[in-house]
């Protein structure tokens, strides 16, 4: 047997590492409920919570089940959802015009919320995939081949208005047309809503891990398909520097936060923007990457606690100071114990 030798170390960096205290003592990002959004799904009627195939765990609630499920979130300790409706295609039409009628359901939604549980911070999806029955975030060029910025930007003015006149404490545009978040703003402003704030979906790139979402909210009904190409609006994958290019952009037209979508095969674009701004950052851990790990784990690859929790400490260790996620309830039951 060879004769150990004791190595003539300085610096041993595993003396940190010894036993737990020792490591929750130099631990450098903690996860918490209070990072935590939890997006939520909304259907009209009365039927019990519709689960979504592909994402388990995850199910469309009427608005009385959405009003309870708040509830349990914010008693976890959860300080916001983000809320996504899905119509009746028989409400739906080229120009998404059902997202301007003051009765729709999301706006519906958002009142029953706000006056059940005032102290959950409310934020609503400004763009029209729900509302189109050809599942773009915006009408269309009257030859139909690709989104018209300035029409849609006008509607998406609108939009933004009446969910702050519904009680939204953050209205969120997702639709990444060019200008958006200067007009809303300054509508928002017009109409008397200047606490009304502005959660811009800033760096969102045209991912392929959007499939599940889009079943959700039937988007992907609407247009046939699940591929559904956004490049002309949203981000190539590729870039990078257009990444802060955007969040300059929208900081500068108004935004009080920022975000970076997906969040899990962009941890280099979130690291980017937190370094670029001091506004706010959020992250979005979308429906792909929430179907991923719940797929990988039910095959017994993977532990889906473990992954789960590695997943979102890595967003957050990369900058994000909020994540919205659909881990959010079961994180937040973790750490409560």
């Amino acid at each position: 047997m060879a004769k150990t030798t004791k190595l003539e170390l300085t610096h041993r960096p595993r003396r940190l590492r010894r036993q737990p205290s020792r490591r929750a003592l130099v631990e450098e990002t903690v996860l918490r409920a209070d990072d935590l959004i939890a997006p939520l799904f909304v259907v009209d009627g009365k039927g019990r919570p519709e689960p979504i195939t592909s994402m388990p765990g995850v199910s469309r609630f009427n608005i009385t089940d959405l009003v309870r499920e708040c509830r349990e979130l914010s008693k976890l300790g959860i300080p916001a959802v983000a809320l996504f409706p899905k119509l009746d295609a028989k409400l739906k039409d080229a120009d998404g015009t059902e997202a301007l009628n003051p009765k729709t359901l999301v706006l519906r939604a958002v009142r029953a919320v706000k006056a059940a549980v005032p102290e959950l911070t409310v934020i609503t999806d400004v763009a029209l995939d729900p509302y189109t029955s050809h599942g773009h975030d915006g009408v269309l060029t009257p030859a139909g081949d690709d989104v018209d910025n300035d029409r849609t930007v006008a509607i998406l003015c609108e939009m933004a208005v009446l969910q702050a006149e519904a009680g939204v404490d953050f209205v969120a545009p997702s639709d990444m047309m060019d200008g958006r978040v200067g007009a809303i703003r300054k509508a928002l402003d017009a109409a008397g809503h200047t606490d009304t704030g502005i959660l811009a979906y800033s760096a969102k790139y045209n991912s392929a891990y959007y499939g599940p979402f889009r079943e959700a909210v039937g988007s992907a009904k609407a247009a046939g398909t699940r591929l559904l190409s956004k490049a002309t609006y949203q981000m190539n994958p590729a870039n990078r520097r257009e990444a802060v290019r955007e969040v300059q952009l929208d900081v500068a037209e108004g935004a009080d936060i920022v975000m970076v979508k997906p969040a899990g095969l962009y941890l280099d674009i979130i690291r980017e923007v937190r370094n670029s701004t001091r506004t706010p950052v959020a992250a979005y851990q979308i429906s792909g990457e929430y179907a991923q790990i719940h797929a990988a784990a039910k095959l017994g690859w993977l532990d889906l606690a473990r992954c789960r929790d590695e997943s979102l400490l890595a967003i957050k260790r990369a900058g994000a100071d909020m994540i919205l996620t659909y881990f959010a309830k079961d994180v937040a039951r973790a750490l409560k114990g």
